[in-house]
């Protein structure tokens, strides 16, 4: 069964209101466009300080989600590292379904 939250990634994603790929979520955050970011567990030590420390200056919120497969999936793509979410009101919603 998927989980809420990957449903919801994937509408919003539909939405045209999700960026993927490290460079992209960098350059977003950096834009503040970015409203939260998910992150991979299994990213790599490089991949997920870079994004961590941009998130922390920037103060979006990040969450991690089990792995870029799972990640990947709800958007309907191959393995993705990390997801950027670029509409305040599914960043909200998202906010509150990945913290259950």
């Amino acid at each position: 069964m998927r989980s809420s939250w990957t449903s919801l990634l994937g509408l919003a994603n539909r939405a045209g209101k999700c960026i993927s790929g490290e460079e992209l979520v960098i350059k977003e955050i950096r834009h503040n466009r970015a409203k939260i970011v998910l992150l991979a567990e299994d990213a790599s030590a490089n991949t997920r300080k870079k994004v961590i420390d941009k998130c922390t200056y920037y103060q979006i919120p990040y969450y991690f989600v089990p792995n870029r497969l799972e990640l990947g999936k709800a958007i309907g793509k191959e393995q993705r590292v990390t997801v950027a979410v670029i509409d305040n009101g599914f960043a909200k919603k998202l906010k509150t379904l990945v913290d259950q």
